[in-house]
């Protein structure tokens, strides 16, 4: 049976291809959720009237890829400390957010969020939110698998942009 994590952190460009090389995840669809306007578009994002965010909806399989692996993966490619947005990319629509699909998947972030916090790994508050997933629009067919379809731009972006 498949299951969907939505893990936000800053570009989704850049949130696609650590989740997409693991055994176990299905697809891994750029998107855009928790704000209030049905279907925006990128440039309705990006003005920051939505209230959405970009995010990245994984489909997987649980009995080759658990939720817990999927959080360890999203804590190793976002800044969890940073509430004003993503490495270079700053706004609300680049905050990082776990968004729980499941109470069960509500439950692990929150143990999996609270242990980092006690791993002494960052100097500074774990300010990840982890809050209900809502609907979740696919941005437009351009912005998917972009590492893929132009590799030489995604590179140069990625590597500018400050990620680990």
């Amino acid at each position: 049976m498949e299951e969907k994590a939505i893990f936000a952190g800053g570009c989704f460009w850049c949130m696609v291809h650590p989740f997409d090389q693991w055994d176990g995840v299905i697809s891994v669809v750029s998107g855009y959720t928790g704000g209030h306007t049905e279907n925006p578009t990128y440039r309705q994002v990006c003005s920051g009237e939505t209230g959405h965010t970009e995010a990245v909806e994984i489909t997987y399989d649980p009995s080759k890829i658990s939720y817990e692996k999927l959080l360890e993966i999203y804590w190793q490619v976002s800044d969890p400390t940073d509430a004003g947005g993503q490495f270079v990319d700053r706004g609300d629509s680049y905050r990082p957010v776990i968004f729980y699909t499941t109470p069960e998947q509500k439950q692990l972030a929150e143990a999996s969020k609270k242990a980092l916090s006690q791993s002494g790994r960052y100097d500074q508050p774990i300010i990840t939110p982890i809050e209900p997933a809502g609907p979740f629009y696919p941005a437009e067919d351009y912005h998917q698998d972009f590492y893929k379809k132009d590799p030489v731009h995604y590179q140069r972006y990625r590597s500018g942009s400050g990620r680990p």
